[in-house]
């Protein structure tokens, strides 16, 4: 496929392992502990608010804007996972998974 690039996942690794070390940070310190100490429907709402924003820059098609919004949008989420216990390789566990599956086959499987 043209265009293709390679995905590498260090730098949301690394991200992932600041987020969890802010867990016991100041929240006065850290954005991350910040939305710690707000609670899980905090976060929970942070990604929201930025999955409504990626999705509108995607409708405006625009490109910058969507790459911002979706790096907002995976912070949040490694942010809300760290806070729920979850690893990025339980994610990636899952995926690989799924891997071969047709989506309307695991969509079926799961809403039975």
């Amino acid at each position: 496929m043209p265009g293709t690039k390679q995905t590498d996942w260090t730098p949301l690794d690394q991200l992932f392992k600041t987020i969890e070390s802010r867990k016991t940070a100041a929240a006065d310190e850290s954005y991350v502990a910040h939305l710690y100490a707000k609670g899980r429907t905090k976060i929970a709402q942070k990604l929201g608010e930025e999955a409504v924003e990626t999705a509108l820059a995607a409708v405006l098609d625009d490109r910058q804007d969507m790459i911002e919004e979706s790096a907002d949008l995976l912070f949040h989420l490694l942010v809300l996972w760290a806070d729920a216990g979850l690893h990025p390789s339980d994610i990636l566990a899952e995926l690989a998974r799924r891997e071969g599956l047709s989506g309307l086959e695991e969509k079926a499987r799961r809403s039975s």
